[in-house]
């Protein structure tokens, strides 16, 4: 029913926002918006509006933009459950805004509007990965940040490190040849994971029990060609992940036989 409609109702809310009021309503007649925001978590609420009244908003959540070419650092130091967040600004702003938490479902905002370049955040649990957000903002009272505030930096942060709960995923053996085969598998999933992953180990053996050193590759990777095999044998290949904290459990026992002749033979 578009030639029905009037306008538009947008709002742009900050996510999360520690005013008790909501962001006013920007209204428009066309359905295109420039909006200047942070690297915070934003949340945008259009719904369309007639004579009759307004229609049943339209709910995007903005997804995360890349950390890239952002003017500051910010440092994370561990004292048990808390954490001391430094950073070094280029300029003094009227102040800062701290954000943190594990997703846009659990965010904490402070505004900082001393002169310090630190701030202790508490109550982080351990094994948990947390994003650290510090933004500059020249509106300190509790009012909309949309168009005043700029991203400083962003880190990650556990305060405690463990290792990962599970192995990859999907461990498939392609590529088999008289002497080789391609392994491949999925990385472990975030929850999983426990601490920053370093890399991932490789085991295999072959039918009479013999071991082969294990293989270490980065996080990074996902596929490894295994070289150097014995043919007409039969070999099983378990895979872990590991952090600083140590090694995590390995995969069942992903089993292939390389041929007695290759294809040419």
């Amino acid at each position: 029913q578009s030639e029905n409609v009037l306008g538009y109702f947008v709002n742009v809310e900050r996510i999360p926002n520690s005013c008790s009021h909501p962001a006013n309503h920007i209204t428009l007649k066309d359905r295109e918006i420039l909006v200047n925001i942070s690297m915070a978590y934003h949340r945008v609420n259009i719904s369309a509006y007639n004579e009759a009244g307004e229609s049943p908003r339209a709910i995007y959540i903005v997804p995360e933009f890349s950390v890239t070419d952002l003017p500051g650092q910010i440092h994370v130091k561990s004292q048990g459950s808390n954490a001391v967040v430094t950073w070094t600004p280029e300029y003094n702003p009227k102040c800062f805004v701290v954000d943190w938490g594990t997703g846009k479902e659990d965010m904490q905002m402070k505004i900082i509007t001393t002169t310090t370049r630190n701030f202790t955040l508490d109550n982080f649990q351990p094994y948990k990965l947390y994003k650290i957000v510090v933004h500059a903002s020249d509106v300190c009272q509790c009012e909309s940040f949309i168009g005043h505030e700029k991203t400083f930096g962003v880190t990650h942060f556990y305060s405690v490190e463990g290792v990962p709960t599970a192995g990859p995923a999907n461990v498939t053996i392609l590529n088999i040849t008289k002497h080789s085969a391609l392994v491949k598998w999925t990385k472990i999933a975030a929850e999983d994971l426990w601490g920053f992953l370093q890399g991932y180990k490789i085991s295999y053996t072959d039918s009479s029990k013999k071991k082969s050193p294990a293989v270490t590759v980065n996080s990074s990777t996902t596929s490894y060609h295994l070289t150097g095999l014995k043919e007409k044998t039969t070999y099983r290949v378990q895979i872990s992940g590991f952090t600083n904290a140590g090694e995590g459990p390995l995969t069942l026992s992903q089993p292939f036989s390389t041929p007695k002749y290759g294809t040419v033979e």
